[in-house]
């Protein structure tokens, strides 16, 4: 059994218990990088985390392994209050992988210097830190309740400076956090429709898929009922 006092050794040792090749190529198939991984998934890997506890140390520790499944769990456990910018953007030159920066995105909003994050990672040229900027933008937009509105709209020139990146997490990640500001309220749909409009006249075609596909969610007519209720 593994529980709070369990160390990394125990942890890993526990994960390998737990190994299925044919896991790892159902995640090959979704994009998931599977070099360093061992099978399991993130539903089981939630119940591991709730079972060993929150430890930030051990989370720096799990995360140094490499190990796929170690990260996820470095990623549930870590302290997002103990968590320092030097920190975060260390595991951030690890970013290899969609699912990883996602579920990280989601811890790094919860820091208390999450907005410098996302000036940091949008700036950086790299495929998967790029991404974890506006994965960051689409959580908080939904999570970070108290925030004011005035933090989303004023993204709005950061998703049009960054709407003509191709890469393929990029772009997605860019067209995710338009379409979740726009979701977030009546305040929020405006701008974010605004921008959306403004992207499908673009003559760069990776701004154009952005602005209609955004357009086409957020002029939906289930959201415009929830927004006006």
């Amino acid at each position: 059994m593994i529980g709070p006092s369990s160390d990394v050794a125990g942890i890993i040792a526990h994960l390998e218990t737990l190994r299925s090749e044919e896991n790892i190529s159902g995640m090959a198939r979704f994009g998931i990088v599977t070099d360093k991984a061992i099978g399991i998934s993130n539903p089981d890997l939630q119940k591991i985390a709730r079972a060993i506890k929150r430890d930030h140390g051990r989370a720096l520790d799990l995360w140094r392994t490499g190990i796929r499944e170690a990260r996820m769990l470095a990623i549930y456990t870590a302290d997002p209050t103990a968590l320092t910018p030097a920190e975060a953007r260390g595991w951030a030159e690890d970013f290899a992988s969609w699912e990883i920066v996602d579920t990280a995105a989601d811890l790094l909003i919860e820091t208390p210097f999450w907005r410098q994050l996302v000036a940091d990672f949008a700036a950086d040229d790299r495929e998967f830190v790029r991404r974890t900027a506006f994965a960051m933008i689409a959580g908080a937009a939904v999570h970070r309740k108290q925030e004011p509105d005035g933090t989303f709209v004023g993204y709005m020139p950061l998703i049009e400076a960054h709407s003509a990146d191709p890469r393929n997490f990029v772009r997605k990640a860019v067209n995710w956090a338009l379409r979740n500001i726009g979701k977030r309220n009546r305040t929020c749909h405006a701008p974010a429709m605004a921008l959306s409009e403004k992207l499908t006249a673009s003559p760069d075609k990776t701004a154009r898929w952005i602005g209609k596909d955004a357009v086409k969610e957020l002029s939906s007519e289930k959201l415009l009922a929830r927004l006006k209720a």
